[in-house]
């Protein structure tokens, strides 16, 4: 307590980390007021079906995602999602498309004009998604307060607010990263998901309470579990294996350069959460498909599928989680490249011939590393399933694994490393007694 109370004053010290803090603080406050705003014609008390609907299933996830916002019709109903979709199809348009490929390597100028496609991009999504969340917002209401907002009137104002809505919530998250502290768009995601963890554990607190009888000491021992959880995410996100690398001594003049030992950290989890999203979003096209059938065989398919505990819709995901991370991690790790930029400054896996060796022997480690972290994963991403089996509610069980516990992890450490960083630079401890923060580097949308 006396160590995290001097990291607070030491905090407090440096004028800089403080205004940074302070700054985040003010624009993620922004952002949650933001959630509380319902879209004009929209009465709050009649949204009972939409939060229903939102309360499982892909529309939860996304309803996490916004920190509530999507079920309560708000002005931010769309939140940083779309941000994050137009990000990952460009990651995608990079790997296969020259253009995208050029941009990539031209430095300050390419990344500029990549997050201004990005921003394009983001537009055209929420053109799309817009209408499609006030039609099924429509729907989900009854009576009169459904006939008050149907027609041209009220849908033309609704798109463009929420278009810029969400364009608002990513200008946010930008000026976080630009202004505050850690990574704008990671924090504004994790705000949302930790923004549902109270009135999940309040859920899971009262339901326990209710039973007859080792109610509250269950209670505790799922705490407990969830620890212990938490723990096994760091090891997946932080988990690497170090490949050292020789460089040749060069003399030039008086001086001496190269002949250092470093490492290269291949990730155990290199694709992140994004065979999570991508499961997901697979799992849920066979249920789209069966609703619109009536056929017995396959109303029999989609109940199987719905039911998140059931044994084929947990092992189709695992599954699922498994391949997506090999095929996600070959698309964004490329052997050839290190290789190439090894050998252009002079460096050289010790026992291991440059060039094509070098090549098939970082593809073989790889390929191994991959193998444990994608079942780890996977195994993550089921662990809500048994998390319900035990009697846990939905809602608290979302945080037991999948995509919201790696976010809350990454973006926690990512975080926390940035501001260990400032009290280094100025001479002061970090936050931990022993050690070092590893944070993960890059955004959400590059760990997606």
């Amino acid at each position: 307590m006396k160590k995290l109370i001097e990291t607070l004053k030491n905090i407090y010290k440096i004028e800089d980390l403080r205004s940074r803090l302070g700054v985040t603080l003010f624009l993620l406050l922004i952002y949650r007021l933001g959630s509380y705003i319902s879209l004009p014609g929209v009465d709050p008390a009649q949204l009972g079906q939409l939060e229903q609907q939102t309360s499982e299933g892909l529309l939860g996830l996304l309803n996490m995602f916004s920190g509530g916002a999507f079920s309560k019709a708000s002005i931010f109903a769309l939140g940083i999602m779309p941000y994050i979709s137009a990000s990952i199809v460009i990651q995608l348009l990079g790997i296969a498309v020259p253009y995208f490929q050029r941009l990539q390597k031209e430095g300050e100028s390419g990344r500029r004009k990549i997050n201004q496609l990005t921003r394009y991009l983001t537009v055209v999504i929420l053109l799309f998604q817009a209408p499609a969340y006030l039609t099924n917002l429509h729907y989900q209401l009854s009576g009169s307060t459904a006939i008050a907002i149907s027609g041209a009137w009220f849908s033309v104002p609704s798109t463009i607010i929420l278009t810029a809505g969400s364009m608002f919530v990513m200008w946010l998250g930008e000026r976080i990263t630009d202004k505050g502290i850690g990574n704008g768009i990671s924090l504004i995601i994790m705000i949302g998901i930790i923004a549902r963890l109270p009135y999940a554990v309040f859920a899971e607190f009262i339901s326990r309470i209710e039973q007859q009888g080792g109610g509250l000491v269950m209670f505790l021992v799922e705490f407990v579990i969830l620890i212990v959880v938490f723990m096994g995410a760091i090891l997946l996100v932080q988990g690497t294996r170090k490949i050292p690398v020789q460089y040749a001594k060069r003399i030039v003049g008086n001086k001496q350069y190269g002949g250092v030992r470093q490492y290269i950290p291949l990730k155990v989890n290199a694709a992140g959460v994004m065979p999570i999203i991508f499961a997901q979003a697979i799992m849920f096209i066979p249920i789209s498909l069966a609703s619109f059938a009536s056929s017995e065989s396959l109303s029999g398919f989609a109940a199987a599928f719905t039911d998140h505990t059931s044994f084929w819709y947990n092992f189709s995901q695992f599954v699922l989680v498994v391949l997506f991370t090999y095929f996600y991690t070959a698309i964004t790790v490329n052997p050839v490249q290190m290789a190439e930029d090894m050998k252009k400054n002079g460096g050289f896996i010790p026992g291991v011939k440059p060039g094509k060796k070098t090549v098939e022997f970082l593809d073989t480690v790889m390929s191994r590393i991959t193998l444990p972290g994608s079942i780890f994963l996977g195994i993550v991403t089921i662990l809500p399933a048994f998390a319900m089996m035990i009697g846990i509610n939905t809602q608290f069980a979302y945080f037991f694994g999948g995509t919201s516990l790696l976010i809350l992890v990454g973006v926690v450490l990512d975080t926390l490393q940035q501001i260990e960083s400032h009290l280094l630079m100025r001479h002061y401890d970090g936050l931990m007694k022993s050690g070092r923060i590893k944070g993960r580097t890059g955004s959400v949308g590059a760990m997606y």
